[in-house]
């Protein structure tokens, strides 16, 4: 029997899911309940598509979309990609700043915007008095057409053939310090995401996911949209992530699968209804950021949920390690093994170390990115000669091949020439009941060079003594690790994705101070 032939391009998936399984739902809105089976995608990506390349832009030309999850963002992003063209999905909560730089770097040609985020988008516009054409995207009716200007009308959309090599994808990294990254990802490299997740989640055309992060994140867009699009299978949209909504759409749509992050999983842990009927719920998939052990915990036993805890990069189209799917073993701590990548824990000359030994985790594979758009020598300091991408974590495999994180490279703690991993003390305050999140920094110190320092997030309606959460690290850590001071904050930095951005904390708290 011959083996069957994987589709190379997103236009291919696209073409393969609406022949053979036309009349399976991909998109669900929640809030309209429209839904869109794979011959509609097809049809409705097709003709947004064959308008986009009668503009008579050059194949290979940046198109932004600034807009709420939707399944109109979702088959706009297809239509982009498809029809021979760059996708750049902007991340809305960047700040006007930010987006003005994207929006000029990326060389955007059309940005479709939803109603709801034009202005932002357009005082970004305004700021590199750029003169990028804005159309708007309605999340039901999907984009004005009508209002993409017409150079060429006779190159069809049949005629335009992509490579797997080309870049599908320019997502802008959220780093913490300096301006993004474009971080350039081929056809292949998303198809070969989206195939990670489906078959090390085990995820078929009977699976249903909902989709709880922005699409303009990597983990939204590879492993949710990218995941259901190679599967053929069922991906329900909400306009937003709400707490409050969560399980009730869990429980309507049927819903088997979700991806989150450490934070949505504290916030829906410690929301007090009791969820409707989930039996529908085969697991949950952590990312983004390591999850605390005992929230891991708790979450399953109260729900009775497995978390499948992952880890993944923009650079690498979202995930690079998975934990099993039941039965196969979980290790409460670690993102899992590797799947669908090589792993390597390299020294400071980035060569093997042993297990159990601490180093930079290196990841080489097919979705490894081709590099960062127009910023060759960042690129040149990420991937290596021989193909491995440095992740800037810390870490170290076990004798089983499990993947532990100690933290970034970057936001490690030196105190007294020790180096403290900020993880460590943000998972010993968390195991206090009175805290919702928690995150530890270093603070300049003259004799430590660094001191430990956190900022908390009290649960609703709990009040309760720095000294005796710092008694309380203490008790789990030790002190030389436990923070010296602790601040108690309404709210974390966080990216997109929810991610907290532990390196503008000490901005936050001092900078803060300082203007008191």
């Amino acid at each position: 029997m011959s083996e069957i032939k994987l589709p190379e391009t997103i236009g291919d998936q696209i073409l393969f899911n609406s022949s053979k399984f036309s009349e399976a739902v991909w998109l669900v809105s929640p809030e309209t309940r429209q839904s869109i089976n794979f011959r509609e995608v097809n049809e409705t990506i097709s003709t947004i598509g064959q308008k986009l390349i009668e503009t008579g832009i050059e194949r290979g030309s940046s198109i932004a979309i600034a807009a709420p999850n939707s399944p109109a963002s979702c088959l706009m992003f297809m239509a982009i990609v498809s029809s021979g063209f760059v996708a750049v999905p902007l991340n809305l909560v960047a700040g006007s700043a930010i987006l003005a730089y994207t929006i000029e770097h990326s060389e955007t040609k059309f940005i479709f915007v939803a109603d709801d985020c034009r202005d932002l988008i357009a005082s970004a516009v305004a700021q590199q008095n750029n003169s990028v054409k804005l159309i708007k995207l309605d999340p039901v009716r999907g984009p004005d057409l009508a209002a993409l200007p017409v150079e060429i009308n006779d190159l069809k959309l049949e005629d335009i053939k992509s490579k797997p090599n080309d870049i599908a994808l320019l997502m802008y990294t959220s780093g913490t310090t300096g301006k993004p990254k474009g971080v350039m990802l081929s056809h292949a490299n998303l198809l070969a995401a989206g195939r990670f997740i489906s078959t090390g989640h085990e995820i078929d055309g009977n699976d249903s996911g909902l989709c709880v992060l922005p699409i303009y994140h990597i983990n939204g867009m590879c492993v949710t949209v990218m995941g259901t699009i190679v599967s053929a299978s069922t991906l329900v949209v909400p306009h937003k992530f709400s707490v409050n909504s969560f399980w009730k759409i869990i429980a309507k749509f049927k819903c088997s699968w979700f991806s989150a992050v450490p934070t949505q999983f504290s916030y829906i842990l410690n929301y007090e209804e009791t969820p409707e009927d989930i039996s529908s719920l085969r697991f949950a998939r952590s990312a983004s950021a390591p999850l605390s052990p005992d929230i891991h915990k708790k979450f399953e036993k109260r729900f009775g949920i497995p978390i499948i805890e992952t880890m993944g990069l923009t650079e690498t189209g979202s995930q690079i390690t998975t934990n099993p799917m039941p039965p196969g073993q979980r290790k409460i701590g670690s993102p899992g093994k590797a799947y669908g990548n090589q792993i390597m824990i390299g020294d400071d000359q980035f060569e093997a170390l042993p297990a159990g030994e601490t180093g930079e985790i290196l990841v080489k594979g097919d979705n490894v990115m081709q590099g960062y758009f127009k910023q060759p020598e960042e690129t040149h300091k990420t991937i290596l000669g021989n193909g491995w991408l440095r992740t800037g974590d810390l870490g170290y495999l076990d004798a089983d091949g499990y993947v532990f994180v100690s933290g970034r490279i970057k936001e490690l703690i030196i105190k007294g020439g020790e180096n403290i991993a900020p993880r460590e003390i943000d998972e010993a305050l968390l195991t206090h009941p009175g805290i919702l999140e928690a995150a530890a920094f270093a603070v300049p110190c003259k004799d430590y060079g660094e001191r430990v320092e956190a900022c908390v997030c009290l649960k609703e309606k709990v009040s309760v003594e720095l000294a005796e959460l710092i008694s309380h690290c203490e008790s789990q850590i030790g002190k030389f690790k436990s923070p010296d001071n602790i601040h108690i904050v309404a709210d974390l930095p966080k990216g997109p994705s929810g991610k907290v951005q532990r390196l503008k904390l000490f901005e936050l708290i001092y900078d803060n101070q300082n203007k008191q």
